[in-house]
């Protein structure tokens, strides 16, 4: 399998580094934009224990590790269990999602983590290949890898659910707000992609669910549950009865 070439300005970024932070339960999420294609990076931090796990070295390790230290501060302000990372996961093989891992992993030494699919197409090597339904330990976190096939075979999704809480959903490139993961215009991927998004996602999971793309924005299920015929009838797929994509408890 041929690695894409990566384009020379991918680690500019022309706007600020600009750090945010999602805290519900016992979890904080740290992310933010590495470059000017708006690459997510994400850090889940169990605040009990202190361990995290960083989701997408996409690109500038300066500012990957700029974002742990960030986690890191946070804790030791709070009197909490020092941030350590357990893994580096890439939601899937293209290569603006693992431009820093090489960098990052070494000055981090933990493990990395990747769709088994999708493994042979990232440079470095994967130490541990996931499949759908996995469940990564993060400390006390039960981190559930959701496959959605079709931007790529082995592109993972990532649950993080705390009681009384809104569930968050890390998507990658197979979800964004307005829309699934480009599939290059194959019609079998996309039917692929519509089918495992509709039922691992949307039924799964209730409106309030909070997901957050590989480049952009956040947004959650119920403001774009409307839209699923929508993006079927463009991708030339037959409308569905919208009762069949409501969240099931």
């Amino acid at each position: 399998m041929s690695i894409p070439q990566i384009p020379r300005t991918l680690n500019r970024m022309t706007h600020p580094f600009a750090p945010h932070i999602d805290g519900f339960g016992a979890v904080e999420l740290h992310y933010a934009e590495l470059n000017d294609f708006e690459n997510n990076c994400y850090i889940v931090v169990d605040t009990a224990t202190g361990a995290a796990l960083v989701v997408d070295a996409a690109d500038a390790a300066p500012r990957v590790l700029e974002l742990l230290d960030i986690a890191r501060a946070r804790a030791a302000e709070a009197g909490r269990a020092p941030v350590e990372p357990i893994g580096i996961l890439t939601t899937h093989r293209h290569a603006d999602h693992w431009q820093a891992l090489a960098e990052v992993r070494d000055a981090l030494g933990v493990p990395t983590l990747a769709g088994a699919a999708d493994a042979p197409g990232i440079p470095v090597p994967t130490d541990r290949p996931l499949e759908h339904g996995d469940v990564i330990r993060v400390g006390g976190l039960r981190v559930e890898a959701i496959g959605l096939r079709g931007h790529t075979e082995g592109s993972i999704a990532l649950a993080v659910v705390e009681p009384g809480e809104a569930p968050r959903l890390i998507t990658g490139d197979s979800l964004f707000p307005g829309g699934i993961g480009n599939t290059q215009g194959d019609p079998e991927r996309t039917e692929r992609l519509l089918a495992d998004v509709v039922e691992r996602l949307f039924r799964r999971y209730p409106d309030e669910t909070v997901f957050y793309p590989g480049h952009g924005l956040p947004s959650t299920l119920g403001r774009e549950r409307g839209f699923l015929n929508r993006w079927r009838i463009e991708a030339g797929l037959p409308p569905q009865n919208p009762a069949a994509d409501a969240h099931r408890p």
